[in-house]
């Protein structure tokens, strides 16, 4: 069974003290290196970084560390053996690795910092070979993870005399020991890109997803894969292998809400505007902005906000809520907050040592600002929302600048010349965009393959072409585009510019959607709902899995199911917990469906998210399964932050 919402307080406190006795019960090691500054090879920006920020994350997360920086070859070996002879009783074993690495005939190295070869008889005096770190972990009982931040450029290429050998490009492909997942920056034989920012684009996307609490491992790694797919254009897709025997979870604390939903909760029961100002630079298309915009334009006017008292535990509860979120986004200003709220709070200690691993301000960074004002909302990341066109339009010549020096300074990643296009679009200048959108496909950038598909089949600015549109979003599909897969659907299934073939249009939106594109997994959801694409009783899955990756729609579609029995059995306590959870996090439209069209759902549901209301110490009135002012009113609280506990639990 799929996560239930539970609202009653001592349940969920319960919930979360057996998370956490969990968390720190399982015997957990990892041992990090990032190799830097190398003495014969060229030096690599992030790889230290990466692994001195992932060190502070997984300490925090109940891991003993072994942090190797800068490792010449004894200190890995040394550190290699400490790392294995802990890991012998460990329930979790993780390496993780961020410096140089390349293959030779297949078999994987791992680069010390005083590598130096000039031939192929060098390499197991000066590397070591990653299947020897495998084969260690092999002995050791419990779940193993590897992360290999290591597939860029080969170092000793053309230095080294490989006759009778081949030395290649990336990391080969490895993992076939049980109890292994084994974790590749990009798809073996490639090159990963070291990154724009402090880290890798690998690397950073692995830490924003960490600290989401009920996650499992496979959804981490397809939204860790998902949003490197969009920060590179589709230039590289992480990759893995997996032979686990069960699931696990870095955070087995209890799933709440999204990100977002969390910081407008939190602050809207702060009431500070600075807060607010934080959610409303964030999350530029965020389903709570018009609250955010009332509140600050109340403040603006001087109009006076109230506060209330806050009693000690509960100000100890705030904080806690803050410091998690903090952590959990990895916003630099909300961990300021924290200390500046509490700087001697239990997470004061922690928090200065995770805002010490973050840049104080990356708006110099001509790459970071590019994406900050050009990203498109379709290609959001867990750090990026993406800004929707209206808002990049006013904006457009600081875009256009950043992008192009973005551009210039990585004219190995075209995505920055998509982005300069969509700047430049919004701009006005259409004819020069194109020159920049083909750029950038002919260089093989999703976005602008899309984007360019878009353009020529609606003729905007060139004679529409609906087979060359469908030529451009079949090369982006290829290339692992969720929207070129959803857009060539659409074709298929109404037969534009192309025979109607529904079968392959549902195998294109099962792909995007295991990619982790929510919309995709929506309309399979709407599609199964119709049989046309899986079973009735399929739909339920899709709608629930959409909602969990960010089509807040998917709430109120499988609340209907549910509370309809339409092709599931009835369940209006499921029901009732979805439409709460989507009260929280979507547009309004929950609410809507509960108080003003409540004649369309069963009493048992409404009087289940009475039931929950009441426990939460929002709902006085009697729990008779009919809407009125109260019933309203204790839903608004609920979704403005008055909540006691929203946790999920399996």
């Amino acid at each position: 069974m799929l996560p239930k919402l539970i609202l009653n307080l001592i349940a969920a406190l319960c919930l979360m003290l057996s998370a956490a006795t969990a968390l720190w019960a399982e015997n957990r090691v990892a041992m990090i290196i990032g190799n830097s500054d190398y003495e014969f090879v060229t030096p690599l920006d992030n790889p230290g970084n990466d692994a001195n920020d992932l060190s502070v994350a997984l300490e925090g997360l109940g891991f003993n560390v072994f942090l190797g920086l800068d490792q010449n070859r004894a200190d890995m070996l040394t550190l290699i053996r400490d790392f294995l002879e802990a890991g012998q009783t460990a329930d979790v074993s993780l390496l993780f690795y961020a410096g140089h690495g390349f293959q030779v005939s297949a078999q994987n190295y791992l680069v010390p910092v005083d590598a130096q070869l000039t031939s192929v008889a060098d390499l197991q005096n000066a590397t070591i070979p990653l299947q020897s770190i495998i084969a260690g972990m092999e002995q050791n009982p419990g779940i193993k993870f590897v992360f290999l931040d290591a597939c860029r450029d080969n170092p000793f290429e053309g230095s080294l005399d490989d006759t009778g050998v081949t030395v290649s490009e990336g990391l080969a492909r490895i993992g076939n020991a049980a109890d292994f997942m084994i974790s590749f920056a990009t798809q073996p034989d490639n090159v990963a890109y070291d990154g724009v920012g402090r880290n890798s684009f690998f690397t950073e996307s692995l830490l924003s997803h960490l600290y989401t609490p009920g996650q499992f491992i496979s959804d981490l790694m397809i939204n860790v894969r998902k949003d490197v797919l969009a920060a590179t254009g589709g230039r590289q897709i992480p990759w893995e292998n997996s032979s686990l025997t069960r699931q696990f979870q870095f955070d087995p604390s209890p799933a709440t809400v999204s990100a977002e939903t969390l910081l407008w909760q939190v602050s809207a029961e702060a009431k500070d505007p600075k807060l607010l100002q934080l959610y409303a630079e964030r999350y530029p298309e965020g389903v709570h902005l018009p609250e955010v915009m009332a509140f600050l334009e109340q403040a603006e006017a001087g109009g006076e906000i109230q506060s209330r008292a806050v009693e000690e535990e509960e100000g100890n509860t705030k904080a806690d809520r803050l410091w998690e979120l903090a952590r959990r986004s990895r916003m630099r200003p909300l961990l300021a907050f924290y200390l500046e709220q509490y700087p001697t709070g239990k997470h004061a200690a922690a928090a200065r040592r995770l805002i010490a691993t973050m840049p104080v301000d990356e708006a110099t960074n001509p790459g970071r600002l590019c994406e900050r004002l050009a990203t498109h909302p379709r290609d959001a990341t867990a750090t990026t929302a993406g800004i929707p066109y209206a808002q990049l339009a006013q904006n457009a010549f600081t875009a256009i600048q950043a992008c192009q020096s973005a551009a210039a300074a990585s004219p190995n990643l075209p995505h920055y010349t998509a982005l300069l296009a969509r700047a430049t679009a919004a701009a006005g200048d259409q004819a020069q965009a194109l020159v920049y959108y083909r750029d950038a496909a002919e260089r093989g950038d999703l976005r602008a393959l899309v984007s360019l598909g878009l353009i020529t089949e609606n003729g905007m600015g060139v004679p529409a072409d609906a087979t060359a549109a469908l030529d451009l979003y079949e090369r982006a599909a290829n290339k692992g585009s969720a929207d070129g897969m959803i857009n060539l659907a659409v074709s298929l299934f109404e037969g534009i510019g192309i025979e109607k073939d529904a079968g392959r249009a549902v195998k294109l939106l099962q792909e995007a959607a295991d990619l982790g594109s929510p919309i995709a997994t929506f309309n399979l959801g709407v599609l199964a709902q119709d049989g046309t694409a899986g079973a009735p009783e399929d739909a339920l899955d899709y709608f629930k899995r959409a909602a969990r990756a960010g089509e807040v729609r998917g709430y109120v579609a499988a609340a209907i199911l549910l509370d309809e029995g339409r092709g599931v059995p009835r369940d209006p306590a499921e029901a009732a917990n979805l439409m709460l959870r989507g009260a929280a996090e979507d547009g309004g439209q929950s609410i809507a469906e509960l108080t003003e069209k409540s004649t369309n759902w069963s009493r048992d549901t409404l009087r289940a998210v009475q039931e929950r209301l009441k426990a939460a110490g929002h709902y006085t009135s009697g729990i008779d399964g009919r809407s009125g002012p109260n019933f309203i009113a204790a839903l608004e609280k609920w979704r403005n932050g008055g909540f006691v506990a929203q946790v999920l639990t399996n």
